[in-house]
């Protein structure tokens, strides 16, 4: 975020605003209260008339001073119609969160009754469990304690921004931690989970009616992967996008998150693609969101993104231009104060009509109704007995644990893990994050209900426990290698927690390198030189690292990678350690090597190019040295695959009037747009495949369904995931999972202008080091 608004552009209408609230005192906002004689009688108050009619009504009545004021982020109250002001922002990507450092233009607040909130582990770790309901159930748990917080009194807003569902482009981005992950796939079907579930819709979706729960907002739209590299600036980046990177990679978890989701918010992003900048395109917010995919929400600026195409970007030459281009183009609140103080004037200078502010009020207006503040006293109305004591349930805090345990990834083990409680009498921990529980958080995160660190986690089960942090800090500048030593020869079993903070990646600040920081490679393998046995290397961290040293070194007996875990980090990694529970996360994106930094991260390009040896990004198309794959995670248990059946293995994409004397296609593929809509439903098919737990422990195992061509088109990756299911087995357990797939959508391929296209031949289906081949005729 980038700039706040001096004091002295709080005009008299937001005083009103403030004295309104308190007026309030400690109950939840609302309009249309049945014992105000004033307002009760106003259209706009009628819940038996539609939505839209009652907006219509409550926007003819504003002044255009009035209106203006609507649309900022801090929306002032108006007190003649008894409508309370309003914030729009408010977080809440992995758990209701609160940013102290703009805590005066929140929508909610913990200095009340409500203090805490339940933290689940930072998105990216999430990820890593591959199990949408579980990501419905998170988002339920922040839908739940968002509404609570509201009916407690404490919030003056219930549009949350979240999720981020940025694709995880480059491995420096140091917001990478809230994304779930590099492939397109994933994040779609994570932001339909979670908006699903924090909105108050049933998991398969189609059962929210008009009522929002919360409201969620898919963000930053569209190619924003770079917050501050080197001299680049996420305010001032022009994003180079082709149109097939776009339309294989940056737009479809948008498109999942509006059509499927069915998301009430969207927020445009600072940076421009193509020279264009994101909130004022008419085409990406308007024709797109709007008009293709039926986006029927509000749409958000980015914090100052409105003022920094003027001030930045000089995109903009007036600050007017950048109110009207912005209205223009689709977009309905600004996070700043630019439409607040120039709106009007662009109005008065005709460089734009009150329509569009009045177009975008509709959007605004609407989601408060359908968030029930302007139906009457919300403790009568749907989610009206959701209280403070479902926040930090134990069932919700049951839910933290388990996305902890489900998402930490084991990345090596050389048959030491698990360590034996029985046998291991004595325990040194070592490492700047292994007692810390602000790490455990991540960013964007709220008060937790409680915080478990490794440390404590560890010393729950081996009470001969010493400590030493081996760093002064996580970035290592000084390694107290001598004294670490000295712990580790002394002990049993040696755990090393190490790996990143908020302080080398965060939301402005994307790395340098992939490698550790400091001095920690050093600590790393002096302590496990000198321990008696092979150590364990746990790596809390968003982002991916370059620990080939550690990968191959025999020292380090296992690697395990936690991510940010959240408040009950240090329990679930205690517990895999110990074998307690069988670690069965698999990482949602690849780590790339310490080399891959050569690459400028502004390059945007997702394709390999041989001729300038680019090596391309992501596991679709990355044709480099990998330190661990997309999808990579080991087990306490091994897992064997079956493809039982594939129903039919024949696709036939051809209309029934196409005659078998007639010519095939002679250019080997076909438009899917040609296909027509009848053809590609008629062609589902289900793919069986048996999993069996060859283990000795009960595991909950990720199951990844990738397709790849035969022949390998320019331009087409090298393999894509076409579906994923997570699975709970039994030692010796053996079940068959269904995959249902669509080939128009799963077997097709993005060409350069960005369109979907059909390729007649073979394709294969993998799972494991099963494949079998598909027959495509178009």
């Amino acid at each position: 975020m980038k700039k706040l608004p001096s004091l002295s552009l709080i005009s008299f209408y937001h005083l009103t605003s403030l004295l309104f609230i308190f007026v309030q005192s400690a109950r939840p906002p609302f309009a249309c209260d049945p014992s105000n004689k004033l307002t009760k009688s106003f259209p706009f108050c009628r819940t038996s008339l539609p939505i839209s009619e009652r907006v219509i009504d409550l926007v003819s009545r504003l002044r255009l001073d009035e209106k203006v004021l609507q649309l900022a982020d801090t929306a002032t109250a108006i007190p003649r119609l008894g409508i309370p002001a309003y914030e729009w922002w408010s977080e809440a990507l992995h758990g209701v969160a609160f940013l102290p450092h703009v805590s005066s233009r929140q929508g909610i607040h913990f200095k009340g009754t409500i203090t805490n909130a339940t933290n689940f582990p930072q998105v990216i770790l999430t990820a890593a469990t591959f199990d949408t309901h579980l990501w419905y159930r998170i988002g339920q748990v922040a839908g739940k304690e968002a509404r609570a917080i509201y009916n407690t009194g404490q919030a003056t807003g219930m549009t949350f921004w979240s999720p981020n569902i940025n694709i995880f482009r480059d491995p420096r981005w140091g917001r990478g931690q809230e994304t779930a992950g590099e492939d397109p796939l994933v994040s779609g079907k994570y932001a339909v989970s979670f908006v699903r579930g924090i909105q108050g819709d049933s998991y398969e979706g189609g059962a929210l009616g008009e009522h929002l729960q919360a409201s969620a907002c898919c963000k930053h739209f569209t190619a924003y992967d770079l917050d501050r590299w080197k001299n680049m600036q996420r305010f001032i980046f022009n994003a180079k996008v082709t149109k097939q990177d776009m339309a294989d990679t940056f737009q479809p978890p948008f498109k999942s998150c509006v059509q499927e989701g069915r998301a009430s918010g969207i927020m445009c992003s600072y940076n421009q693609v193509n020279g264009i900048p994101n909130c004022a395109d008419y085409n990406l917010l308007s024709k797109t969101a709007r008009g293709y995919w039926g986006f029927q929400g509000y749409i958000t600026s980015d914090c100052d993104a409105v003022a920094v195409m003027h001030e930045n970007q000089t995109y903009a030459k007036t600050p007017e231009d950048a109110a009207a281009d912005v209205l223009k183009a689709g977009m309905d609140v600004d996070c700043g104060y630019y439409l607040k103080n120039y709106t009007k004037s662009a109005i008065e200078k005709k460089k734009l009509k009150e329509s569009a502010v009045d177009r975008a009020l509709h959007n605004l207006f609407s989601i408060r109704m359908r968030l029930g503040l302007f139906n009457g006293d919300p403790a009568k109305l749907p989610y009206g007995n959701i209280c403070a004591n479902q926040v930090c349930s134990q069932k919700h805090q049951a839910i933290a644990l388990e996305a902890a345990r489900d998402g930490i990834v084991l990345l090596k083990n050389s048959d030491q893990l698990p360590l034996s409680k029985s046998k291991t009498k004595s325990l040194a921990v070592i490492g700047p994050n292994a007692d810390n529980a602000t790490i455990l958080l991540g960013n964007y995160a709220g008060p937790p209900c409680r915080a478990i660190t490794p440390l404590q986690g560890l010393k729950d089960y081996i009470k001969n426990t010493k400590y030493h942090k081996g760093c002064n800090k996580v970035a290592c500048p000084l390694a107290q290698v001598r004294q670490a030593v000295k712990i580790a020869q002394g002990a049993d079993q040696v755990v090393l927690v190490m790996g990143l903070d908020q302080e080398q990646e965060r939301e402005e600040t994307d790395r340098i390198n992939l490698v550790l920081p400091g001095k920690q490679q050093k600590l790393i393998t002096s302590v496990a030189q000198a321990a008696r046995k092979p150590v364990v290397l746990v790596l809390l961290c968003g982002g991916p690292v370059d620990v080939s040293f550690a990968k191959n070194n025999k020292k380090i007996g296992s690697i395990l990678w936690a991510g940010y875990p959240g408040q009950y980090g240090g329990t679930a990694l205690a517990e895999i350690i110990f074998g307690d529970y069988n670690p069965g996360g698999r990482l949602p994106m690849t780590w790339y090597p310490q080399e891959f930094t050569k690459i400028p991260m502004t390059d945007m390009r997702m394709r390999a190019d041989s001729s300038s040896g680019y090596p391309g990004r992501t596991y679709r198309f990355y044709e480099g040295r990998k330190v661990f794959e997309f999808g990579y995670g080991l087990s306490y248990s091994n897992y064997s695959y079956e493809l039982v059946s594939v129903t039919p293995n024949k696709i036939i994409l051809r209309s029934s009037t196409h005659h078998k004397t007639e010519r095939s296609n002679p250019n080997g593929h076909k438009l899917v747009s040609e296909l027509g809509e009848e053809l590609c439903e008629k062609s589902k098919f289900s793919v069986v495949v048996r999993v069996k737990n060859q283990g000795v422990m009960t595991g909950k195992h990720p199951v990844l369904l990738f397709g790849r061509q035969a022949k390998v088109e320019q331009g087409s990756p090298m393999k894509k995931l076409v579906g994923f299911q997570s699975i709970k087995l039994n030692a010796g357990e053996s079940a068959e999972i269904e995959f249902k797939l669509k080939p128009c959508e799963h077997l097709s391929r993005t060409n350069e202008d960005g369109l979907t296209v059909m390729d007649e031949g073979s394709q294969y289906l993998l799972v494991g080091d099963r494949e079998l081949p598909i027959n495509v005729i178009v």
